[in-house]
């Protein structure tokens, strides 16, 4: 497996998680948005990944080494139902009183936050450990001289 190999598994790896973490940001930040309508709530979103094969020529030999990289296929949103609240003074109520909120779950969307700043974090010193070996490299062909 080449460099550029683990930087382009490292970079979709990384490029998950952003978008991970951006539907997670969009979650959070409409978790109290009111509606006056159950058909106009906000839906929480989720990324949906898949892994992707792929498999490298080894400089010598006829050997192939696999590697794996991860893709967004989609960004689905949620089919659960809005919650419905007794609020008559907000100014969104209808006229029974009620108004709705998304059906976000803010633990869980903290936890998949922690999970997914972890992972890219993880990449990141992948990155950083894969730039020192090739600086040891090219260290080893300075001795040469």
């Amino acid at each position: 497996m080449s460099f550029t190999d683990i930087y382009s598994i490292a970079g979709s790896a990384m490029t998950a998680q952003t978008v991970r973490l951006n539907t997670v940001a969009s979650n959070l930040a409409n978790a109290d948005a009111v509606s006056a309508n159950p058909d106009d709530v906000y839906k929480a979103m989720k990324p949906v990944f898949a892994t992707v094969y792929n498999k490298t020529q080894l400089s010598q030999g006829n050997a192939a080494y696999p590697h794996a990289e991860v893709r967004i296929v989609d960004v689905v949103k949620s089919q659960g139902d809005a919650e419905k609240r007794f609020e008559p003074h907000s100014p969104l109520a209808d006229d029974e009183g009620y108004v709705y909120y998304p059906d976000v779950d803010v633990v869980a969307e903290m936890a998949d936050m922690m999970s997914a700043t972890r992972s890219f974090e993880t990449n990141v010193s992948v990155l950083s450990n894969v730039k020192s070996m090739q600086q040891g490299l090219l260290r080893l062909g300075e001795g040469n001289r």
